[in-house]
């Protein structure tokens, strides 16, 4: 998600840069929520989850997130994030609901939430994804990203793979991408996944798949991107591939920035991100 401004390089399973979408695999888009027997995934063995449990109103499970409550000062965002069950909070039907708000609120004009597994959940290797309704309108950037742990080597170096990021005003198109040093912001690498006009406003499950020399990106189990260190080679000999080491998810609504451009007059508030579940697996 950071400093996400442009189309890189693109390179794409069966394209130039852009798929569409077909009917959704085994992962499931529509339909139901996410239970027990929907968790199996062949090949796949499920370490992590979180399947946003709970009484309406309340926290998402602090043993498993960390909110960050604080003024957003990356790629120009104008958001506060807030803790408060107003912009976070399980909705007692099985999903979280991050809230993006217009409104006066310390100092700010919007509000919304981040939250992050970092020092409670960081995994080298696997498979991530989550089952989520994005929230949409002018200005809005949900995303669902992994970052290193590695935070004292800075950004881009610690590296960044972004799973589900989303400009509001282009509701049917995700953008699936690599940050690393000397291949961020708008020189990173990605690819676009185009959801039918049809179904986009339902939920859709968006993952990766990192392995050793190797990250896949999906959407609904629809396989879009391939990326190893030969693409960086092929770019430049001197790219680094940082993809060796603990990552650990974030999940969040921005409003504003350099991505999405700011909110306008057509944009509706208050806008929604739903997640039916996050999941992890490895090997």
């Amino acid at each position: 998600m950071t400093n996400a401004a442009g189309a890189g390089a693109g390179g794409v399973a069966g394209s130039g840069g852009v798929a569409t979408g077909g009917t959704a695999g085994s992962a499931g888009s529509g339909g139901s929520g996410g239970s027990v027997d929907d968790a199996e995934i062949p090949g796949w063995t499920l370490v992590w989850r979180d399947e946003f449990d709970g009484p309406s109103g309340t926290a998402p499970d602090s043993t498993k997130w960390t909110p960050r409550v604080g003024q957003a000062t990356a790629n120009e965002e104008l958001e506060y994030y807030s803790d408060r069950p107003e912009n976070l909070a399980l909705d007692g039907n099985g999903h979280l609901v991050i809230t993006a708000r217009e409104e006066q609120y310390m100092g700010s004009d919007y509000t919304s939430a981040r939250i992050e597994t970092a020092d409670k959940f960081e995994q080298a290797y696997g498979r991530f994804q989550a089952r989520i309704k994005i929230p949409t309108g002018q200005g809005i950037w949900p995303a669902f990203w992994i970052m290193g742990n590695n935070g004292e080597v800075g950004w881009p170096a610690r590296g960044e793979l972004d799973i589900m990021e989303n400009r509001g005003k282009e509701p049917t198109i995700n953008v699936g991408a690599m940050h690393g040093p000397g291949y961020s912001g708008a020189n990173d690498f990605r690819a676009e996944y185009i959801v039918p006009e049809g179904v986009w406003m339902d939920f859709h499950v968006f993952a990766v798949e990192w392995e050793e020399n190797v990250v896949r990106w999906y959407v609904d189990d629809n396989l879009y991107q391939t990326r190893t260190p030969d693409d960086l080679a092929e770019r430049d000999p001197a790219l680094e591939w940082v993809y060796d080491h603990p990552f650990y998810v974030i999940m969040n609504v921005a409003v504003g920035g350099k991505f999405p451009g700011n909110p306008d007059d057509t944009t509706p508030f208050p806008q929604e991100l739903v997640a039916d579940y996050v999941r992890v697996y490895q090997r």
